[in-house]
């Protein structure tokens, strides 16, 4: 297989070779993404869509984002690829959904012998050799490539993968040493990225670099003053909440120092700057109104999170309210990259860049769905997956069987379950999920035999449940 992977960038090498004259009389843009980890879409301090003010949170100070989000463009209806990291992480280095690439958990899944009445399928966490990543299709067109942080998918680490530069082969516990003054190494990752740009700025080499902060991992690794300030500001939050808030202006601080370089070492008129979580982490505290479920189950709360992009020829302080998914940055990437096709056999993902013009628009992938594949227990809903078609959401419940409708253009928080007022829009929908999954070849939970319903399981680990708790009632 690796021989395989060898002869296909062989091929691509060989393409950029024949364009690299023209790459140095238009140099392409340089590209910093920047993920964080376990933020919710309402969780930095500026709205994500412009009617809901909701959207923002009331606690969350992120002065940094808010300002990049002012440069340039809100996704409001922008969706990770999985409602865990490990999955949104292969999806993004590889174009495709976890579905496809059989890979929908982050921590072990269960076994026959735990009780649970399905056992979900299994997982290899290694990155394949065969695959093709988006570092490694802009390395042909000539770019210097860097990772930094939070790697999590195992495969030898970001160096066997494309990465000049990185931090090796890591994983969340990497992030716990690190402690104020430099809580869960968010600012030696800025640092080490902006050592990076500016030796590519004196090589003019263009660069990618990924920035995977561990944040909001460890929040207790927060910086002493920011978690101090984050409890003087009244009774109305707990523990958790306090220093998730102070975690997160800590990565602010970060992003805000990466920001400043670009800005001093005159880059930011030919360099796109993206933001985005890899996850999502509920709908907020204390609000009329939210987000449903939250992380390890795909209602929104879960899959909806924050993406900003800022760079050449984006307008400021706009919005785009087409629906895009973390992997369709994979062929945006190649196409500000000047890659060119054939881009790996099976991309999932489509470009946004006929988005940024203007917000409007949409984006062309090889399906006009989009679905969230997590046959897992990680919440009280169980394992489940959901499509998303148009306006319509529907989710699948494998336990029970049960299936839910929602409307999102009229119910972005899920409240209003239409399955039985539209059950021919619900079969239309279940048709074309069953459709999906067998043409990606997803893998799906089986009957556990050793299930005892007089005997039942415990609870996920460290989870009390995400959506409706079982047996309680439908709103």
């Amino acid at each position: 297989m690796r021989f395989t992977k060898s002869i296909t960038l062989f091929l691509f090498c060989t393409i950029g070779l024949i364009t690299l004259s023209e790459a140095k009389e238009n140099q392409p843009p340089n590209i910093v993404f920047i993920l964080s980890d376990d933020q919710a879409w309402n969780g930095l301090s500026m709205r994500m869509h412009p009617d809901l003010d909701w959207s923002a949170s009331d606690f969350v100070h992120t002065p940094n984002i808010a300002r990049l989000a002012k440069q340039g463009m809100r996704f409001s209806n922008a969706y990770s690829p999985s409602s865990v990291c490990s999955p949104t992480r292969i999806s993004l280095q590889t174009g495709k959904s976890p579905a496809q690439l059989q890979w929908t958990k982050a921590a072990p899944t269960m076994t026959a012998d735990q009780g649970y009445k399905l056992i979900p399928p299994t997982i290899n966490k290694n990155i394949d050799q065969k695959e093709v990543t988006v570092a490694e299709l802009l390395k042909t067109v000539g770019f210097a490539t860097a990772h930094y942080g939070k790697w999590h998918i195992g495969g030898g680490g970001p160096g066997e993968h494309g990465y000049d530069e990185h931090d090796g082969n890591t994983g969340n516990k990497d992030a716990a040493p690190h402690k104020d003054p430099n809580p869960v190494d968010i600012f030696g990752m800025s640092r080490r990225a902006i050592a990076f740009m500016k030796k590519q700025k004196a090589t003019k080499k263009p660069f990618f670099i990924q920035l995977s902060y561990h944040a909001l991992h460890y929040p207790q690794n927060a910086l002493e003053a920011t978690k101090k300030e984050y409890q003087g500001r009244g009774n109305r939050r707990n523990e958790k909440e306090v220093l998730r808030g102070a975690i997160a202006e800590n990565l602010d601080t970060g992003v805000g120092m990466l920001l400043e370089a670009i800005n001093e070492l005159k880059l930011a008129e030919n360099t796109y700057v993206i933001y985005m979580s890899d996850n999502g982490s509920g709908g907020g505290k204390n609000r009329n109104n939210s987000l449903r479920g939250g992380k390890g189950g795909v209602w929104e709360g879960g899959i909806r999170v924050p993406l900003i992009v800022r760079g050449p020829s984006i307008k400021a302080n706009t919005f785009c309210h087409t629906r895009v998914v973390g992997y369709d940055l994979f062929p945006t990437f190649c196409e500000w990259g000047g890659v060119k096709h054939p881009l790996p056999k099976n991309l999932e993902g489509g470009s946004i860049v006929p988005l940024l013009a203007t917000g409007e628009g949409t984006v062309k992938r090889l399906r006009k769905e989009l679905v969230f594949h997590f046959p897992h227990y990680q919440s009280s809903d169980g394992p489940q997956t959901a499509i998303l078609a148009g306006n319509f959401k529907l989710l699948r419940f494998y336990e029970s069987g049960k299936e839910s409708l929602f409307h999102l253009g009229n119910d972005i928080t899920e409240r209003n379950d239409l399955v039985a007022q539209l059950p021919d829009k619900a079969k239309e929908l279940s048709g074309q999920l069953d459709a999906y999954l067998k043409g990606v070849n997803a893998r799906v939970p089986v009957v556990n035999p050793k299930y005892n319903p007089n005997s039942p399981p415990a609870p996920p680990r460290g989870k009390k449940g995400q959506g409706r708790k079982r047996g309680a009632k439908k709103k």
